[in-house]
């Protein structure tokens, strides 16, 4: 089975092949980071023209490197939400478009379960995906999004908590600016602190107290801000020590608070996933403390961290084994929803 997957959430528009719901056969990505690089973060406006002038190329550049033309997909998986509704409204347009044109099947994909489906992902590099057991706990990290969930199945899924403020990637981006080192934050900042020290700088840590499964990252912001207000910008080694001991601060809270969900739910698996997950520290801290704890962590390929659209033909393969769709008719009705809720099961 082949599915055609179209990502338009944020800033990336990317189309994607994606054979039996996990051997990636192309997977192409247009970034939008110079459009936005000069405001400091993604502008909508220019974020949606950006994905009309990119969808149909990058679309028709994913069948070619596939080496299928559209005849030979099966169905056309798309993010309906969640994410920036204009930007979200053209990749539904499109794959509303070209689902009419041919009859196909049109799969409505909820944007974070993708992100978490993307372990299924194998490619010439990854030949074989890891066995993950459900139900399992699950960690979304990215600039638009932090939460703790329960995964009973790779469509099904409770989440346990979340940001109360910003997203761990949002607060990369934000200290990224105030120490002049441009958008986006998170691969600079984790560059820098290879050569840092953690310790060097105690900044906070937000456990809230009976709030175990949620997060805040807006006052670790104000202190490195009120740091800098004190110390001013560091260069060099200091530098890289700021970096180090934010960048510490924001992992010891994603790694306990997700590993001790996983313990609460008495689950000996973790997912993963999402943009910040490719972050290096993130991902050597969560199997370091995995293993003390004998949890099996999974960690997304970094390649499939960020948003991409191979992660949405991959969850749209399931559903549509789940429940086949049998045309186009949903191609007339299918809107794009910027607050859409994962597809929950149970009960938190």
């Amino acid at each position: 089975m082949l599915i055609l997957g179209l990502e338009t959430s944020c800033d990336e528009t990317s189309a994607a092949v994606v054979e039996d719901g996990c051997r990636v056969r192309s997977c192409i990505v247009s970034s939008q980071v110079p459009v936005h690089r000069k405001y400091g973060g993604v502008v909508p406006e220019l974020a949606s023209r950006a994905h009309l002038e990119s969808i149909l190329p990058v679309t028709e550049l994913a069948l070619e490197r596939a080496g299928v033309v559209l005849a030979e997909i099966d169905a056309i998986a798309v993010t309906q939400g969640p994410g920036l509704i204009g930007a979200l409204m053209v990749g539904v347009q499109a794959a509303k478009g070209l689902a009419y044109a041919t009859g196909k099947p049109l799969i409505a994909v909820n944007h974070i379960a993708a992100h978490i489906a993307a372990i299924r992902l194998v490619d010439d590099r990854q030949p074989v995906a890891p066995e993950v057991a459900y139900p399992h706990a699950a960690l979304a990290v990215s600039g638009g999004h932090t939460a703790i969930y329960r995964c009973d199945s790779p469509a099904e899924m409770v989440q346990l908590g979340q940001t109360l403020d910003d997203a761990a990637g949002e607060a990369f981006d934000k200290v990224s600016t105030m120490l002049g080192l441009g958008y986006p934050g998170g691969r600079v900042i984790d560059d820098l602190a290879r050569d840092g020290d953690p310790a060097a700088i105690a900044f906070p840590r937000a456990w809230l107290g009976k709030r175990r499964n949620q997060f805040s990252f807006s006052g670790l912001k104000t202190s490195v801000k009120n740091h800098l207000r004190h110390n001013g910008v560091p260069t060099g080694q200091g530098l890289n020590d700021l970096c180090a001991s934010f960048q510490e601060a924001v992992v010891h809270v994603l790694v306990r608070k997700t590993l001790r969900a996983a313990v609460q739910m008495e689950v000996r698996d973790v997912v993963v996933a999402g943009g910040v997950a490719a972050n290096s520290r993130l991902r050597a801290y969560f199997l370091e403390r995995g293993a003390r704890k004998r949890i099996r962590v999974h960690l997304v390929p970094a390649r499939y961290c960020s948003d991409n659209a191979a992660m949405i033909a991959a969850l749209g393969a399931i559903q549509h084994e789940r429940a086949p769709q049998v045309g186009s008719a949903e191609a007339l009705t299918l809107d794009a929803n910027s607050g859409l809720a994962v597809p929950a099961v149970g009960s938190a």
